[in-house]
């Protein structure tokens, strides 16, 4: 007998729902107000009567009510095979496998059996019966779930004592539920997705999505249906091939699984190692991987499984393989280019290419290299290096008169002063000299050397003369000779105490023309 003994009016409802109107067994028992298994279970009775719907015209209330409770017109006394939910709910996790497919199956080996809204409908009662971890169903490989648990591991300092506090991070596959889990020092980007990889490596392989929580490592800015991720992570997906869809905001069903996960590893882990001191991060990740070994190949409760054995069986075969390489972490920055076609990263400069000079530009960080991208294409490459204040300059990021400006040597420099005097000559070296690298007194000299344009050579070599006299060599002070004439005037004797010209004028730092 039901449970639940209803009025035959309630029972043609019941029907009339299910049959008439193709209402799901939930609906039709929050409907008329009594328990899904109440439904289903005159729904089985209607069937093995034979009865549909409509019911036959003059169907009474006492004919309905003999026809269900008649004896031998419970399902199972008719024969009707009751399908096995557990292989049914592994199989549905198969990629292309639905509940359809599986319970034509079910039809070709039992085709007395049940129809399929009642093969749905005893499904579904199954499926609230046996642990909520189970309950949903995941496609093989589609999804990992991934956290950091609220709880800590303390790691104590073998030198100084001091107790540090670690991290644990969580994964949970979504078909199989298999577990992974370890100890990192921080919950910032670099171990956040640093985890992730060695996640993936000990799965073997590359899951559709991956979802976390709304981390902030993992979300950079959080949002109910569109959530900006980190560029990192973003990188990071694009490496593997995968899709990070973080969880909906005050959605606590998304992340079902992971929270899950994390009480398991909590419990069956972390409750085990709270009397044992680790000193190291590497001695702590050991014995978290012996007991998540256990938990793993621990049968469920109330399937005759365990998540390794799972894994093996629906979501190894269903990832995809990993790529050749692991990912490398990566920072993301903005930086402007300069008008001396360089950016800035930690205090060194690298060039640019000169048309981009005044853009915005996005700079990729590894440890090794610095990628300068501009609208997703990248447009320079450099090696990083440490040293603050110094410049990595690639020649065909310059302009061709720079360009041209390179091809010049101290030693030609010094050739060319020469042609105008021994003087000249004189000024050039002592300019040179005066830098410690001798590229950055270049614009000086070609100053100086262009003064013979605009004045002649025989000038200019009387002014160098004069000025190396008077121990003024500089730009500034040749060019105020020549402006003002002094170079035509003779040169002062070495016992002069006054000067033709004011000598503190012809003094001066080197000027970059």
């Amino acid at each position: 007998m039901p449970r639940q003994r209803l009025s035959m009016r309630k029972v043609d409802d019941v029907l009339r729902l299910k049959w008439g109107s193709g209402r799901s067994v939930r609906e039709i028992a929050r409907a008329l107000g009594i328990g899904r298994t109440t439904v289903l279970e005159y729904l089985d009775r209607a069937e093995a009567a034979g009865l549909s719907w409509p019911l036959p015209e003059g169907l009474s209330a006492d004919e309905l009510e003999r026809r269900l409770f008649k004896p031998g017109g419970r399902p199972a006394e008719l024969g009707l095979v009751e399908p096995d939910f557990d292989v049914v709910h592994r199989e549905r996790r198969r990629k292309g496998v639905t509940l359809f497919l599986l319970w034509q199956e079910y039809r070709e080996r039992h085709p007395e059996g049940y129809s399929y809204s009642q093969f749905c409908a005893r499904y579904s009662v199954w499926k609230g019966r046996v642990d909520v971890v189970m309950r949903q169903t995941h496609r093989a490989g589609e999804k990992l779930f991934v956290d950091y648990a609220g709880q800590t591991a303390a790691v104590i300092d073998p030198d100084s004592g001091e107790i540090r506090t670690a991290q644990i991070f969580v994964a949970v596959l979504g078909a199989s539920n298999d577990t992974y889990a370890e100890a990192t020092w921080t919950q910032a980007l670099p171990d956040w997705i640093g985890a992730q990889v060695r996640a993936l490596n000990v799965l073997g392989g590359c899951p559709d999505i991956i979802v976390p929580d709304n981390l902030k490592s993992a979300v950079s800015k959080a949002h109910r249906y569109e959530p900006d991720l980190n560029p990192t992570d973003q990188d990071f997906a694009a490496h593997y091939g995968l899709a990070v869809i973080p969880a909906r905001v005050r959605k606590p069903r998304d992340q079902a699984k992971a929270e899950g996960g994390v009480l398991l590893v909590e419990r069956w882990i972390l409750a085990r190692l709270r009397h044992q001191e680790f000193f190291s991060l590497t001695e702590l990740n050991g014995v978290i991987a012996t007991h998540l070994q256990a938990l793993n190949t621990r049968p469920f409760k109330k399937l005759d499984c365990s998540r390794l054995s799972q894994f093996e069986a629906i979501d190894r075969p269903a990832l995809r393989a990993l790529p050749a390489t692991p990912y490398e972490y990566a920072e993301w920055r903005k930086a402007r280019v300069a008008p001396n076609i360089h950016i800035e990263v930690d205090g060194h400069f690298y060039s640019v290419p000169h048309a981009l000079v005044k853009r915005q530009v996005d700079v990729r960080l590894t440890t090794a290299t610095v990628e300068i991208l501009h609208h997703a294409q990248r447009v320079a490459s450099h090696v990083r290096s440490p040293r603050r204040g110094g410049y990595t300059t690639v020649t065909e990021h310059m302009p061709e008169r720079h360009q041209r400006a390179l091809e010049w040597t101290p030693e030609r420099l010094q050739r060319w002063a020469h042609t105008v005097g021994p003087a000249t000559g004189a000024v050039t070296t002592q300019l040179l000299g005066a830098r410690r690298h001798p590229q950055q007194a270049f614009n000086a000299c070609f100053g100086v050397l262009r003064l013979s344009t605009a004045y002649s050579e025989a000038r200019l070599e009387a002014a160098c003369a004069r000025a190396l006299t008077l121990g003024t060599v500089s730009y500034k002070s040749l060019a105020t000779i020549l402006e003002k004439g002094l170079d035509q005037r003779p040169l002062p004797t070495p016992d002069q105490h006054s000067l033709p010209l004011d000598h503190a004028n012809l003094r001066g730092a080197d000027y970059d023309h």
